[in-house]
């Protein structure tokens, strides 16, 4: 597959076995409301990988990238990204440093069509991708490039909702199950399009409950349960750990 002509020259970047943490979380704490929904997450990602926070509904998982991305009403402990603390900062500032989150709703617009969906976010960093290499990664979006959001299939819907936030410039991109009820010739869709935005460069924290997905796409795991990572470990390690996550995951 040719590879995406970026709208801006990068530097290279060191693999996920030598990069440092772009993203460092510790003894975070949220809450919604008087609900305390994270009891001390601990975990980071690396530059350039791909990191999948697995476990059961209600664990935490979503809360956790919501925190991350300033979207939560209260929270406490150290978000770090790019070693600048960001556990204060709100969530229009984190995503001018390259963050961007891809809800599980897709927030995808009915009223409007593709294009003007595609063009509602605002570009915040340089090197966002262009209208044309989203095509190049979606073709379907350019077939309904005219077609309103309610006429889109729920795969149609994903992808629409990953390129909108590829137009902002962030490199650093948090997927919440993004292959939530989509049949399996999709979901091969979407995990090619993860390697290869991978490949070019991004950072993917990844929330999934589909672990056999999961497993053809991350570089390492972390398990939540009840609001805390329990375990993780690398793809590498993941035969080994098969028992564990059948336990954990009821899989």
């Amino acid at each position: 597959m040719a590879k995406l002509k970026m709208a801006e020259t990068t530097t290279a970047k060191p693999g996920p076995g030598t990069a440092s943490p772009v993203l460092s979380v510790q003894n975070l704490q949220a809450w919604y409301g008087e609900s305390h929904i994270l009891h001390g997450i601990d975990f980071d990602v690396k530059t350039g990988e791909v990191v999948t926070l697995l476990g059961r509904n209600g664990a935490g998982k979503t809360t956790t990238l919501k925190s991350v991305m300033g979207i939560i009403g209260k929270r406490t402990g150290s978000v770090r990204f790019n070693d600048k603390e960001t556990i204060r900062a709100t969530s229009d500032k984190i995503a001018r440093m390259g963050v961007a989150i891809c809800p599980e709703e897709r927030g995808i617009f009915a009223s409007l069509d593709v294009r003007e969906n595609l063009m509602l976010p605002p570009v915040v960093r340089k090197g966002g991708l262009s209208l044309d290499q989203i095509f190049d990664l979606f073709p379907n979006l350019k077939e309904r490039l005219n077609s309103q959001g309610t006429k889109l299939s729920g795969g149609e819907q994903q992808m629409l909702a990953i390129a909108r936030i590829l137009r902002t410039g962030a490199r650093f991109l948090m997927l919440d199950e993004p292959t939530e009820g989509l049949a399996p010739v999709i979901i091969q869709q979407i995990g090619h399009t993860i390697a290869r935005l991978k490949s070019e460069g991004f950072t993917i924290l990844l929330v999934e409950q589909n672990f056999r997905f999961a497993s053809t796409v991350a570089d390492r795991f972390y398990i939540v349960e009840h609001g805390k990572i329990i375990d993780g470990f690398a793809n590498s390690e993941l035969q080994s750990n098969m028992d564990k996550l059948h336990t954990y995951l009821g899989v």
